[in-house]
């Protein structure tokens, strides 16, 4: 038992004494950096939940990522910063937006599946691109930073551990989701849909809830993406974004319950590490992924 939870804990302990160290060293760039993988790997986890557990294949979830980002900014363009208020608001519309795009698309199986969510995901991203009063094609600027209590979100350091704490929290109540009853059934329905609708389960169901799930986490993820860029733009919601999101996913390892994590903190560690060598490090990146694939089917 201890030797399950002993990588978890170290990770956790590193993660906690990261700040520290990276201030002492003089790499304070570094806590900003790490605080972006962690959500980004909230992002993936939530993906997760639906892909690697769920056998959804979407395309379409950059949708509720960038949704959440923009109700943060939005509602902060009228004056409200509270992150008990915005931070919830950003989860209800994603949550919104997610049952009323997954009622429609898990009518669907299959590429006709991947198709519509990313449609429904295109369609959002032309919205407001349309949006002229909310920057449209260029975006916004978050001028106020959400407001939570007594702790500052501008300082680094403190906005660093926030994060920390929602993912922390967030992956714990994942990892019970998957542990539960709803959470076997759900990975019953992946392996064999047909069977577990002989066996009366509600499938349908089921797959919706799981979907409005993983779009909710996702919307609390745009909330804190917004807070950290202090900027949104439609590229958020673009699908390139959700190929993105799919990718970590893949790399991490489908069905595997670090998937989100670990693919968010290669992917994103790669991609920093190619910038400093080339101006052109999709292309090597490209081909480390095509590796995984190859090598490493299971992530």
């Amino acid at each position: 038992m201890m030797q399950r939870y002993f990588w978890p804990l170290m990770l956790g302990l590193l993660l906690c004494v990261f700040p520290f160290v990276a201030e002492a060293l003089g790499l304070g760039f570094y806590i900003s950096f790490v605080r972006r993988i962690l959500i980004f790997a909230l992002a993936a986890t939530s993906l997760s939940l639906i892909l690697g557990f769920g056998g959804m294949v979407a395309l379409g979830h950059a949708a509720f990522l960038g949704l959440g980002a923009y109700t943060v900014v939005i509602m902060a363009e009228f004056g409200y910063s509270s992150a008990f208020v915005v931070w919830p608001a950003a989860m209800m519309a994603a949550a919104v937006f997610a049952a009323i795009t997954g009622a429609i698309s898990l009518r669907t199986r299959g590429v006709y599946f991947i198709m519509i969510t990313l449609a429904f995901a295109q369609m959002a991203y032309y919205v407001f691109i349309s949006l002229r009063q909310f920057g449209g094609e260029d975006g916004m600027s978050l001028y106020q930073l959400s407001s939570l209590g007594g702790v500052d979100l501008y300082s680094d350091v403190s906005f660093y551990y926030v994060v920390l704490a929602i993912f922390v929290a967030f992956f714990l109540v994942f990892s019970l989701v998957i542990s539960s009853r709803f959470g076997v059934a759900l990975q019953g329905i992946r392996e064999n849909e047909t069977r577990m609708s002989a066996l009366g389960y509600p499938v349908y169901q089921i797959k919706l809830i799981a979907y409005v799930l993983s779009g909710t986490a996702l919307g609390l993820a745009g909330a804190l993406l917004a807070n950290h860029n202090q900027f949104v733009s439609p590229s958020l919601l673009h699908w390139t974004q959700s190929a993105n999101l799919l990718i970590m996913v893949l790399v991490g390892g489908l069905g595997m319950r670090w998937a989100g994590f670990l693919g968010a903190s290669l992917m994103l560690i790669l991609e920093e590490f190619l910038r400093m060598w080339t101006d052109f490090w999709h292309l090597p990146l490209g081909v480390l992924l095509l590796c995984v694939v190859f090598s490493l089917p299971g992530g």
